[in-house]
């Protein structure tokens, strides 16, 4: 016979027993969240390196359909209106500051780069991090050059160079030795030629590159098809020297202390018989104009620099 006290008990049991069922649940949840954030962990890791295996295979796969280390230009084809470049985590490929020859038309053809001003045996370095596409010797054109494929879609040629220190397919990082400086290929000094160039279109690397200040442009570059041919004349007039072979072309041959720095203003239009001052400690446009026989007016016309322009040690005047 049932009575109330044990009719009590039995109610109060089966209460306790429906109410621990979502207890335990919250349990086996509770337990079970230390495993999914673990499994969440192991699934990123996996995913991160298959990415950045993705990227070694083919860098900018995005943009390119195939890595090829035999064609060292496309047709452009593949090309887009309009991309966006990410310049940060550079590395100048050089110190120098001297831009000897601008991007654009010279000697009746297209230079498709900026010639740098180095010595035989200067470190020449990655531009940004990447992977080698082509390493070849070319007598009658590049001579020792290396093409990088960059993730941010660029490629960058240095050539001229006496020696190559990456082999093709190798993984770079921005600021790895690629090479050393040379006068090998068709070249008339020895100097850097570097190239940009994005689906095979060459780009004008004073767009992305201030070789005088040592920096990029900006943390990003936009290529707009419809632009660009303004952008590019832009670009060289601010960051650049004369294109012309015969005016303001540094030879190898030309005395270190003039070609040691490159900049100080604007480039401006050179004549047959321009010269190069390094400024020294102490030194005014006044004393500069007396030891090099022309005027104080001459040389902030063809510097583009105002009279009382403070002059610092190091700074590169052109005067005629």
């Amino acid at each position: 016979m049932i009575t109330i006290k044990n009719l009590k008990t039995t109610v109060l049991s089966l209460f306790l027993t429906i109410a621990a069922v979502p207890t335990q649940g919250q349990d086996l949840l509770a337990r079970q969240a230390p495993v999914d954030r673990k499994m969440k962990s192991v699934d990123s890791i996996v995913l991160h390196r298959l990415i950045e295996q993705e990227y070694f295979e083919n860098p900018a796969g995005d943009l390119y359909e195939e890595w090829d280390n035999e064609l060292t230009h496309y047709n452009g084809s593949m090309l887009p209106k309009e991309t966006t470049i990410d310049l940060r985590g550079f590395c100048m490929p050089t110190p120098s500051r001297v831009i000897t020859s601008n991007f654009g038309a010279r000697w009746g053809r297209q230079h498709k780069g900026l010639d740098i001003k180095v010595y035989i045996g200067d470190t020449i370095r990655a531009a940004f991090s990447g992977k080698v596409r082509i390493v070849k010797y070319e007598p009658r054109g590049y001579g020792k050059y290396v093409v990088i494929r960059h993730h941010n879609g660029l490629e960058t040629y240095y050539a001229h160079m006496s020696k190559q220190l990456v082999r093709e397919n190798e993984e770079v990082k921005a600021g790895d030795p690629i090479g050393l400086g040379g006068n090998t290929g068709r070249s008339t000094g020895s100097h850097l030629h570097f190239e940009t160039r994005i689906c095979g279109v060459a780009i004008n690397p004073a767009l992305l590159f201030d070789f005088r200040n040592q920096d990029v442009v900006g943390d990003f570059y936009t290529y707009r098809r419809s632009h660009y041919a303004r952008e590019s004349a832009q670009a060289t007039r601010l960051r650049g020297v004369s294109g012309n072979s015969n005016t303001g072309r540094f030879d190898s041959d030309e005395d270190e202390e003039d070609i040691e720095m490159a900049i100080a203003a604007p480039a401006a239009s050179f004549t047959s018989e321009v010269h190069f001052h390094k400024v020294k400690k102490g030194e005014t446009l006044q004393s500069i104009a007396r030891k090099c026989h022309t005027t104080v007016d001459d040389l902030c016309k063809l510097n583009r620099i105002g009279k009382s322009i403070r002059l610092m040690p190091g700074q590169i005047l052109k005067y005629n």
